[in-house]
C-alpha cells in the first residue's frame, strides 16, 4: 500500500514538472516569435541593429518598471522623481546654451528696464539686483587673467557709456557729487550728505532726468547729465503771468562735469580729480549766451586749490571710482560706499556731445515745427 502511495506521489509530481515546463517552453517561444516580428518591422523601417538592441533594453527597462512599481503611491513617488530628474537636465541643458552670467545680465537690465533706471524700484527689487548684480561681479573677478590689462587700465572702458541703472540718485555718478561726498570725514556728514542729496532730488521734482552719460578717455572723465524742466522757475515773482507750467513751454540743459582720472595700484578703480562744471544746451533766451561764456564754468579744481592754502585740514578730494564688471557693452562702477552704477555702452566715441545745435527758444521752435507738420501744413 505504501509502495503505491510513493508511486502515485511521483507520478503527480512528474506531471506537474512536465506541465510548467511545457510553459516555460511555450512562452519562451511566444517571447523569441515577437522578438522576431519586431525585428522583421524595425528592419522594413530601415532601423539598424544598435536600435534593435535599444528598443529591447528600453522594452526590459519597462517590464522592470511595471515589476518593481507595486502600488499607486510607488507610482506617484516614481513619476516625482521622474519629473525632477527632467527639470534638473532641462534647466543643466539651458545653463550648457546659456552662461550663467547671460541669465544674471538679462533680468538686471529688465528690472533696470522696468523701474526707470531704479528710480521707482521697490526695496524688494532693489534687493534682487543687489543679489544678482553681487553674483555677476563675484563671476567676473573669478574669471579675469592675470595677462589682460586691468578694467581701469582696458581700452574696453574707453567710449561713451549712458546709465541704465543705480541704486541712488542718478545724478551721484557724476565726479562733482562724488568728490562732495569725499570731503565728508566721518559716518555722520556722509549720511548727512546723502540726505541732502536726496532733498535736492526732491526740490527739483519739476525736472525730468534724461540721458546721463560718462565719456571716458584714457585719462579724462567726462559727465553729461540732461535735464527737460517743465516750468519756468520764479516767472510769476517777476511778470504778471501766471504760468504754471507745462507746454508751450519747457526748459533744456545739461550739466556737464569734468575730471582727470588715473588708476589705481590695483587697475580695478580709478582716482577721481575734479576739474569744472559747465551748463550746456540751456534752451534759455539770453541766458544761454552767458552760460556758454567759458568764464562762467564753475572751477572746482581751482576753487578746492584754493582752500587747501586758506582752510587749515583742507584738501582737494580725489574720489575713488571702482569698476567692478566690464564686458563690451555693460560696466557696473561702485563709488566709494558701494553704491551701484550701471552704464551700457553706446560707441567707443570718446568727444563730448555738441550742445551747440540746441537754439534758444524754449522749445517753442519744435512745437511750432510740430503744429504746421501735424495741423497746418504750410510749406516752407
Amino acid at each position: 500500500m505504501k509502495i503505491f502511495e510513493y508511486t502515485f506521489l511521483s507520478l503527480i509530481l512528474v506531471v506537474r514538472g512536465n506541465a510548467f515546463t511545457l510553459y516555460s517552453t511555450t512562452r519562451t517561444n511566444r517571447n523569441l516569435q515577437s522578438s522576431s516580428l519586431n525585428r522583421r518591422f524595425l528592419s522594413s523601417d530601415g532601423i539598424n541593429d544598435d536600435d534593435e538592441v535599444l528598443v529591447e533594453e528600453n522594452s526590459a527597462f519597462e517590464e522592470d518598471k511595471a515589476v518593481s512599481i507595486s502600488s499607486p503611491d510607488d507610482a506617484k513617488e516614481q513619476d516625482e522623481t521622474e519629473t525632477t530628474m527632467s527639470d534638473e537636465l532641462v534647466e543643466e541643458e539651458t545653463s550648457h546654451r546659456q552662461p550663467r552670467h547671460h541669465h544674471l545680465l538679462q533680468k538686471m537690465l529688465m528690472t533696470a528696464s522696468c523701474t526707470d533706471r531704479g528710480q521707482f524700484a521697490s526695496k524688494e527689487q532693489k534687493q534682487s539686483m543687489s543679489e544678482l548684480i553681487s553674483e555677476l561681479e563675484s563671476i567676473y573677478m573669478s574669471n579675469i587673467s592675470p595677462t589682460l590689462p586691468s578694467p581701469a587700465a582696458s581700452k574696453e572702458i574707453q567710449g561713451t557709456w549712458e546709465l541704465v541703472y543705480s541704486d541712488t540718485q542718478l545724478f551721484r555718478s557724476s565726479p562733482f557729487f562724488m568728490a562732495g561726498r569725499a570731503v565728508c570725514q566721518t559716518e555722520e556728514e556722509a549720511q548727512r550728505y546723502d540726505w541732502f542729496c536726496d532733498m535736492h532730488r526732491a526740490a527739483l521734482a519739476i525736472s525730468e532726468i534724461g540721458k546721463v552719460r560718462q565719456i571716458i578717455s584714457s585719462d579724462r572723465l567726462i559727465s553729461e547729465f540732461e535735464v527737460t524742466v517743465g516750468s519756468i522757475p520764479f516767472l510769476s515773482d517777476f511778470t504778471p503771468l501766471k504760468y504754471s507750467g507745462g507746454l508751450p513751454f519747457t526748459i533744456n540743459g545739461a550739466i556737464v562735469s569734468s575730471a582727470d582720472i588715473s588708476s589705481t595700484q590695483q587697475g580695478t578703480a580709478w582716482e577721481i580729480f575734479m576739474d569744472k562744471v559747465e551748463i550746456k544746451g540751456s534752451n534759455i533766451p539770453l541766458l544761454r549766451s552767458i552760460l556758454d561764456d567759458k568764464r562762467v564754468a564753475l572751477e572746482s579744481r581751482r576753487l578746492g586749490s584754493f582752500l587747501e592754502e586758506n582752510v587749515s585740514g583742507y584738501k582737494n578730494p580725489r574720489p575713488i571710482f571702482k569698476t567692478t564688471y566690464l564686458d563690451d557693452s555693460i560696466r557696473i562702477s561702485r563709488d566709494q560706499d558701494g553704491k551701484v552704477f550701471v552704464y551700457g555702452k553706446m560707441s567707443n566715441e570718446t568727444n563730448p556731445t555738441e550742445y551747440a545745435n540746441v537754439d534758444a527758444d524754449f522749445g517753442l521752435l519744435n512745437l511750432l515745427e510740430g503744429l504746421n507738420d501735424n495741423i497746418f501744413k504750410f510749406s516752407i
